[in-house]
């Protein structure tokens, strides 16, 4: 009996004609990782009120300098490509309308994890840093706390830094402006 298998992996232009096609509907919670279809969890209402807390924050902050795109597509390689929580994206003119931004065009991403922690963390964060993404934050629900994430490498990110409630979000993105993890975790 043969024990090993062979897993096949999709291409992020397969994927998107899986969509085409109807093989994937539209109501489908799915992402490309690393060739594969990944399911997604159902967003929990904490979990959305964090993304629009982060939406309403990085809109204020960066009007006219940069997108905010919330649970949009990045392509990242032919293999990979994940809808973050929000990503914080060069500007440009046509709002990527010929095509989904590549990690060139990233400025900042940010997953907001309560039961996806663990795929978060163990998936999704070195495939950012192997990309290149310069600065990645793990929102966690879980342990009220954000994990920022920088200097990328093929092995994952050299530097990190955490915020906990009362203390000020690590990230010289948001310099000179000074944001508490409590204005993201929002109210206890």
């Amino acid at each position: 009996m043969r024990t090993d298998v062979q897993r096949r992996m999709f291409t992020a232009d397969e994927y998107h004609r899986m969509a085409k096609t109807g093989i994937l509907g539209c109501d489908d919670r799915v992402e490309l990782v690393d060739g594969a279809i990944v399911e997604m969890p159902p967003i929990g209402s904490r979990h959305m009120a964090c993304v629009d807390r982060l939406n309403l924050l990085l809109q204020r902050r960066f009007a006219g300098e940069a997108i905010v795109r919330v649970q949009g597509p990045v392509r990242l390689d032919p293999y990979s490509e994940p809808q973050p929580d929000l990503a914080l994206l060069e500007h440009r003119a046509d709002f990527y309308e010929t095509a989904h931004p590549g990690p060139a065009n990233v400025l900042l991403v940010i997953e907001v994890a309560d039961s996806s922690l663990p795929f978060d963390r163990a998936v999704k964060l070195p495939l950012y840093a192997r990309s290149g993404v310069p600065e990645v934050w793990l929102v966690d629900l879980v342990h009220d706390r954000i994990e920022v994430f920088t200097r990328p490498s093929p092995d994952g990110y050299r530097a990190s830094a955490a915020a906990s409630r009362g203390e000020a979000i690590p990230s010289d993105l948001l310099s000179p402006s000074r944001v508490l993890a409590d204005d993201v975790l929002g109210a206890r």
